[in-house]
């Protein structure tokens, strides 16, 4: 870009901005609500508005830059005129001494100069105002741009959003699909040893009522019921980052975050029982991991009402009352 361009569009104050690329801004938000039903049409879309605005800005930076080229010209011409006007003029080239023809033929050649200087200087005070609202223009399309690559962005951290609670809906379903042990017969084990000697030959469901809380000491437990949920669990009130605790051994079906349950762990315990226990503030276990009765699964958590655990059982995926599995 030349000199001149560069000084031009250094001092305008830019406001502007073409039909065309108007018509792209006011299509934007649709992109925003197709990305609903489907998100990759939708970023598509605004994909190809972002490459109309930036077409429209070449041409327009294009133009400017040969605006710019015929306005140095132009001021070239203008002063060249400039100066043979004073020439013309100038008290001491006045022909005297001619005659009064002389002096009626000088005045025609100032008028003449005038004229020609006054039509340069309109030339190139239009040449300046389309040069002006191309400035004006480009600022606006880069304006618009950004608020387009800002929605673009936006609507692919939500389709990623999206696609990323699809598939802990996916993981949180088939956490309750399977079991890792089924019958009487199963004992979850921890590094190739029983995790408790004690545990009932039955496992999960003879251990009814004698099962460890979650949360070791002094805690406020209250029935509540949860959003999708058939059943009742417990909110356990207690301070935020206490200790959260394995009420039975078990494997780790599901850590992650879930809904409304926020940062939850399943543990299977076998024969198709469960234990779910949310709002966590840190999960400190994976899928996967066999963990011991007692063992720390995570921390107690704030959603904004209070620090408190909320804790279920499970038998498959239908929600048990809990209260007689802790003996309460």
């Amino acid at each position: 870009m030349s000199h001149a361009v560069r000084l031009l569009l250094g001092s305008l104050v830019v406001v502007g901005v073409t039909p065309v690329f108007m018509a792209v801004v006011r299509a934007a938000p649709q992109a925003g609500e197709s990305s609903q039903a489907d998100s990759t049409s939708g970023l598509a879309a605004l994909d190809r508005r972002l490459a109309d605005a930036d077409a429209q800005s070449e041409l327009d930076k294009n133009e400017l830059e040969g605006l710019g080229a015929r306005l140095g010209r132009q001021h070239a011409r203008v002063i060249a005129r400039g100066k043979a006007f004073y020439r013309l003029t100038r008290a001491g080239l006045l022909p005297v001494g001619g005659g009064f023809g002389a002096l009626v033929t000088h005045a025609m050649h100032v008028e003449r100069a005038r004229r020609m200087l006054a039509a340069d200087i309109g030339a190139e005070t239009r040449l300046r105002g389309e040069a002006a609202e191309l400035a004006r223009e480009l600022e606006r399309i880069a304006r618009d741009r950004a608020a387009l690559v800002g929605q673009r962005a936006a609507m692919d951290a939500a389709r990623t959003a999206s696609q990323d609670e699809q598939r802990r809906q996916l993981a949180f379903d088939k956490a309750f699909e399977t079991s890792t042990g089924a019958g009487p017969g199963y004992v979850p084990v921890y590094g190739g040893s029983a995790l408790a000697p004690d545990t009932p030959a039955g496992g999960f469901a003879t251990a009814r009522g004698r099962m460890l809380l979650p949360i070791a000491g002094r805690a406020e437990i209250s029935p509540v019921r949860r959003e999708g949920n058939e059943g009742s669990g417990l909110e356990i009130r207690a301070a935020a980052g206490t200790p959260v605790r394995a009420v039975f051994a078990g494997r780790v079906a599901f850590a992650d975050r879930y809904g409304p349950l926020g940062r939850i762990v399943i543990l299977d315990h076998g024969d198709h029982y469960y234990t779910v226990s949310g709002n966590l503030d840190e999960i400190d276990v994976k899928i996967g991991q066999d963990v011991a009765a007692g063992e720390r699964l995570g921390t107690v958590g704030d959603d904004g009402r209070g620090a408190s655990l909320y804790f279920e059982v499970r038998h498959g995926s239908r929600t048990v009352a809990p209260e007689a599995w802790l003996g309460l």
